[in-house]
């Protein structure tokens, strides 16, 4: 874990977003009305826009010296 709380919740909404895009890649591909493809593509465009706002935000705390790297630091993308 990182030593900041603040950032250790980044690290969370980063990972929240990857799941995110992940499942609505997965639903998208075994989707069989189109309710679903919307549902989906919310899904999709929210995950994107959430992993971009917390992208920001680490790289905020980067370069103010906040941000402790750590090994569990999956976000290098």
């Amino acid at each position: 874990m990182l030593q900041k709380p603040c950032d250790n919740n980044i690290l969370k909404a980063l990972e929240l977003a990857e799941k995110m895009i992940l499942l609505a890649q997965k639903g998208d591909e075994e989707r069989e009305d189109s309710g679903c493809g919307i549902l989906y593509g919310v899904l999709l465009d929210s995950g994107f826009k959430l992993r971009e706002l917390a992208r920001r935000e680490r790289d905020n705390h980067v370069k103010k010296g906040w941000w402790r790297e750590c090994e569990r630091d999956v976000e290098k993308t």
